[in-house]
Parts: C-alpha cells; sequence; structure tokens
C-alpha cells in the first residue's frame, strides 16, 4: 500500500493498494460509489455470519453503487492463514462468500499498519480509542470517498443497510 501521509489524506482515493494476486489498485477507481471497508478472517467465530451477511449486502445495493473492499488481516489470535492470491480466492469460493474485492493480507494495528487503516482509524476512532479490536471491523465511505461511520465486529452487516441506502 502507497500513498498520501494518512493523517493529511483528504479520502480514501488518495491510497493504492494491493490486490490479492499483488497488482496495484488505485482506490481512486471506487469514485463515486459507496464503499465498505472491512478486516477479514477465515477462522472467527464472526466468519460464517459475515460472509453470509456481506455477500447479502453486496447482492442487494451492488447495482446501486455499494462496493465492498475487503482486507484479510491475520493479527487477531492468526484467525487468517490462508495465503494472497489463489489460495484466499479458492478460501472464499468454498465459502460461498461473494462479499467484494479481495486485497492482500495487510496488518491493520500497529507500526506496520497499512497506510489506508491509518487513515480509516484517524478519521473513524474506535469507542476505546482508534486501534481495531478484532475481525470484522466495519467502515462506511461515502461517494466522496470520506468515512462517515466505524461499525464494530459484532455489528451485523445488515444493520448497517439503512446507513448505506442513506448515502447511495
Amino acid at each position: 500500500m502507497s500513498g498520501p501521509d494518512p493523517k493529511a489524506a483528504q479520502s480514501i482515493y488518495e491510497f493504492t493498494v494491493k490486490d490479492t494476486h499483488g497488482n496495484d489498485v488505485s482506490l481512486d477507481k471506487y469514485k463515486g460509489n459507496v464503499v465498505l471497508v472491512v478486516n477479514i478472517a477465515s477462522k472467527c467465530g464472526l466468519t460464517k455470519n459475515n460472509y453470509a451477511k456481506l455477500t447479502e449486502l453486496l447482492e442487494k445495493y451492488e447495482s446501486r453503487g455499494l462496493r465492498i473492499l475487503n482486507f484479510p488481516c491475520n493479527q487477531f489470535n492468526s484467525q487468517m492463514p490462508e495465503a494472497d492470491g489463489e489460495a484466499m480466492v479458492c478460501h472464499l469460493r468454498d465459502a460461498k462468500a461473494n462479499i467484494g474485492d479481495v486485497f492482500q493480507k495487510v496488518d491493520v494495528n500497529g507500526s506496520g499498519a497499512a497506510p489506508l487503516y491509518q487513515y480509516l482509524k484517524h478519521k473513524q476512532s474506535g469507542t476505546l480509542g482508534s486501534a481495531i479490536k478484532w475481525n470484522f471491523t466495519k467502515f462506511l465511505v461515502n461517494k466522496d470517498g470520506i468515512p462517515v461511520d466505524r461499525y464494530a465486529p459484532t455489528t451485523d452487516p445488515m444493520d448497517i443497510a439503512k446507513d448505506i441506502e442513506k448515502l447511495l
């Protein structure tokens, strides 16, 4: 991931990330869409429900401009052991998780946190500070690329639907 100083950035569109196969993706490509950014994990107690509900959310709103950006993260009890690339694609296919675009595995906390996550946490601090507490923390980003809300890992993705509808 590369881009501007996370504390000085004006929107997510200033960041470039790597897809699961290692290709650069400018988040500028999501301009004009409502974006949900999620740190995912395969071995978490929250995985099954989140995968199912994120799939449902995408099916319901993708045609209206919702994009879901999924960043695998292995920082919480090593619950995302799959490698990037084909292993990740196969895992999501086997889990019947059509959850949107999948990017390279990242750290969301600490000195090595991905710049995009540093930016998201700076703009939308959590209840107990800015650190991401667990898998499936969700950030809702408006059509201008500005993070407008943050949801706890236990928030059911379908409970975010009303907020998404307001932004679409």
